[in-house]
């Protein structure tokens, strides 16, 4: 294994309290239609352009709006709303300790990640932090793996021991897309069902079965991604 990608939201940190009471910070100043909760934990991953307008309705146009008033609740309060699952820093320091490239690679802003992972205290466990620009450059997570194989210079030759880690679709779709595996993990926001259904190559239930299989250890279906 030469390169491990992980998502943020849902897979290095449990961040739904945050970003939920941003979102609903945000619909309010809105005035838009407000989600039923299970549906808000579905801005737990993806673009919140793609978000707002999917699961409240906003205009396409007004999206900009929306994610400006997101920012103010999320920047002084959401953003430390926030932890890291439990393992998760023991696992990227193991990895990066034994000469893998750890990795973040999220659509949420670069500026947030980094400060997060700063809070928390891990950011030392990554050779690189990737996200998204203020104004979301990057539609899917494939446009953005694109991009981070050309700053980390990883080759064609390395596709093959390279794999993302994350909890949603747009996870697996794009580290497809992008031409390497994808494991997903359960113990985030998505479920089983979307994971299975975006073609995840292994799914992992907890950190600790999520730790067998970049090990190569025996839980069924770790060598389809090792």
């Amino acid at each position: 294994m030469k390169y491990v990608f992980f998502d943020l939201d849902g897979t290095v940190t449990e961040s739904a309290p945050g970003i939920i009471n941003s979102v609903v910070y945000a619909i309010g100043k809105m005035n838009a239609k407000m989600p039923e909760k299970d549906v808000l934990y579905k801005f737990v991953g993806p673009p919140l352009s793609e978000s707002f307008v999917k699961y409240c309705g906003v205009d396409p146009s007004k999206t900009s709006e929306a994610i400006t008033f997101y920012r103010e609740y999320y920047t002084k309060k959401g953003m430390i709303e926030n932890s890291v699952y439990p393992g998760i820093g023991e696992l990227t320091a193991k990895l990066k300790a034994e000469g893998v490239r750890v990795v973040l690679a999220t659509s949420k802003p670069q500026l947030f990640a980094e400060q997060i992972l700063t809070y928390f205290g891990i950011r030392e466990n990554f050779d690189g932090v990737f996200g998204n620009t203020m104004g979301e450059t990057y539609a899917d997570k494939t446009a953005l793996l694109k991009d981070v194989f050309k700053k980390m210079n990883v080759q064609a030759e390395d596709l093959g021991g390279c794999v993302m880690v994350g909890d949603r679709s747009n996870d697996v779709e794009g580290a497809h897309g992008a031409g390497i595996r994808a494991i997903g993990v359960l113990y985030g926001y998505g479920d089983r069902a979307e994971l299975e259904d975006a073609g995840a190559d292994v799914i992992a239930e907890t950190v600790e079965e999520l730790a067998k299989i970049l090990a190569g250890g025996p839980l069924q279906g770790a060598e389809k991604v090792i």
